[in-house]
């Protein structure tokens, strides 16, 4: 491409580089006069750039801590809750163990599995397991129960409330792990 440039192009080419070492030069030269001029500023420029960069990082540091512990907490809620999910099927168990030996009449059996199932019940209730109230005649809520059946009521008073409980809902902490299944009446 050069072999093709008149001599006229080429000395302007010259020329605009010439102009550019000489702008950089000058360029390099105001900022060398102003750092020798001023090294209190460009110190105090530094400091409050490395104090910004520390207090991002610090509150970056701050923000990892509480995410951190907000995680191992909930960690701990779920494998709790894991396990006591899969024990309610044991302690509907020992209800119903509890109801056929009170009709066998044999009261040592009956004291010693009743032993059993407080011990249970107050050891899970010690890990945070809760029993949601609910009897009949109770105000049916579908927010904490779980309607499974409807069925004409009995009497006028206990239209749009429980019937029956089928199954006992519980609640670890704040939380509702299984709705107690109730019937309604309509």
């Amino acid at each position: 491409m050069n072999s093709f440039m008149s001599k006229k192009d080429k000395g302007k080419e010259a020329i605009a580089e010439e102009e550019v070492k000489t702008k950089e030069q000058t360029t390099s030269d105001k900022k060398s006069k102003k750092e020798q001029e001023d090294p209190v500023a460009k110190l105090q420029s530094d400091l409050e750039t490395e104090r910004d960069r520390y207090l991002r990082l610090f509150a970056e540091f701050e923000n990892y801590k509480k995410r951190t512990g907000r995680e191992r907490i909930e960690l701990f809620k779920t494998a709790s809750q894991d396990v006591m999910v899969s024990l309610l099927p044991v302690m509907d168990d020992f209800d119903r163990a509890l109801k056929e030996i009170e009709r066998s009449e044999d009261d040592t059996l009956l004291k010693g599995v009743e032993l059993i199932s407080n011990k249970f019940r107050e050891t899970l209730r010690l890990k945070g397991l809760e029993l949601i109230s609910t009897v009949q005649g109770d105000a049916f809520d579908a927010e904490i129960h779980e309607a499974i059946s409807q069925i004409p009521a009995p009497s006028k008073d206990l239209k749009g409330k429980i019937i029956d409980v089928v199954e006992k809902g519980y609640t670890l902490g704040d939380k509702i792990i299984r709705f107690p299944k109730v019937v309604i009446g309509q």
